[in-house]
């Protein structure tokens, strides 16, 4: 838990006054009722360990990532297994976007990793080109830790700039470490899952979180083929780190066949109407391909629109790359997209 320290991110839900959360980009549907159903079926056993090896929810992930078992190691969320691998890797310098999530640079810096950023820029659109891969050819670092779609742009990595940095990574024994806890909720989907047996320093970052809304619960995974370095994030965590709720919750997820597409639908629905508002009034608002939206307005509209409308919207100031005045909103339903709109307009 955090302790004399404040939360860097969204979703807060212990502040006060908050009706309405989009500072958090989960689900918009929420958690489907039948992983509901399983987790409080069972809190039953809850007198019982949970399995330290998480046996059937690798065996579901496995079958879902069609990779070998062997390939998966579960975490208490995606955070978990970030801090974990940046202690078993023992990186001494990588390469970040920025903007980008937070605790990368935050997890790479406690294990004395020196970290350059790769700066994004509004006029493109927070999209990187091809100087990305001249800047790792320039900087040769030891990892190169990516999200794709990028928090908290939204933005996806054309798929052809993926693979390129890919090869450079394979050819030159680069790590790459790829965040795609977005990707299930994004347009396209694009994924290096299919590389991971080709290159060991591969290492893909997932989360039930952001997917099935069960961000409470707090269940990850990550996929490498090099089992040396899973071994080295496994004894970096604590045993039944994963309770038996996360588990359960997770196996009833991964059986959830439509709740991900009809989450799409929505998404693919509300965020273009949403993104159309916000420019209605007056504001910058960055394209996207995930399940949320960056956009640029006046300082302190976070603390404004808490105060007259109990809506929270996460402000994007910690972000290296931006600041003062920068903000994220997930994409919700239609009704309360609508309410957001309303109160920015009221507050401007």
């Amino acid at each position: 838990m955090l302790y004399n320290t404040k939360n860097p991110h969204g979703g807060d839900g212990a502040l006060a006054g908050c009706r309405l959360d989009f500072s958090a980009n989960v689900n918009p549907l929420g958690l489907p009722p039948a992983v509901a159903a399983a987790a409080r079926e069972a809190i039953e056993a809850a007198d019982r360990y949970p399995d330290p090896s998480c046996r059937a929810l690798v065996e579901a992930i496995a079958e879902k990532e069609n990779v070998p078992p062997s390939f998966i190691l579960c975490g208490n969320g995606a955070a978990e297994l970030i801090y974990a691998w940046c202690a078993a890797a023992g990186i001494r310098k990588a390469v970040e976007l920025a903007p980008g999530f937070c605790e990368y640079s935050a997890a790479l810096q406690l294990h004395g990793c020196k970290v350059e950023r790769f700066v994004l820029s509004r006029e493109r659109a927070f999209l990187p080109g091809k100087s990305l891969t001249a800047f790792l050819r320039e900087q040769s670092p030891e990892a190169v830790v990516l999200c794709n779609p990028n928090n908290p742009t939204g933005r996806e990595m054309p798929p052809e700039l993926l693979e390129e940095i890919f090869s450079l990574c394979s050819e030159t024994g680069i790590r790459l470490f790829l965040d795609e806890c977005f990707l299930d909720l994004s347009d396209n989907r694009y994924t290096l899952a299919s590389r991971l047996e080709a290159y060991p320093g591969l290492f893909l970052l997932r989360a039930f979180t952001k997917s099935y809304g069960m961000a409470g619960l707090r269940l990850g995974w990550c996929l490498s083929a090099d089992r040396q370095l899973l071994s080295g994030i496994a004894v970096r965590t604590p045993p039944w780190n994963v309770s038996s709720v996360a588990q359960a919750a997770g196996l009833a997820a991964l059986r959830e066949k439509d709740f991900l597409e009809r989450t799409r639908r929505l998404i693919q629905r509300e965020r273009p109407r949403l993104r159309e508002a916000l420019m209605a009034l007056g504001l910058w608002v960055c394209p996207s391909e995930a399940n949320f939206l960056l956009f640029s307005g006046p300082a302190g509209l976070e603390v404004r629109l808490r105060e007259h409308s109990g809506i929270a919207i996460r402000s994007c100031a910690n972000f290296p790359g931006l600041g003062p005045g920068w903000y994220r909103v997930g994409v919700r339903k239609p009704e309360e997209n609508q309410v957001l709109i309303a109160a920015i307009g009221e507050v401007l």
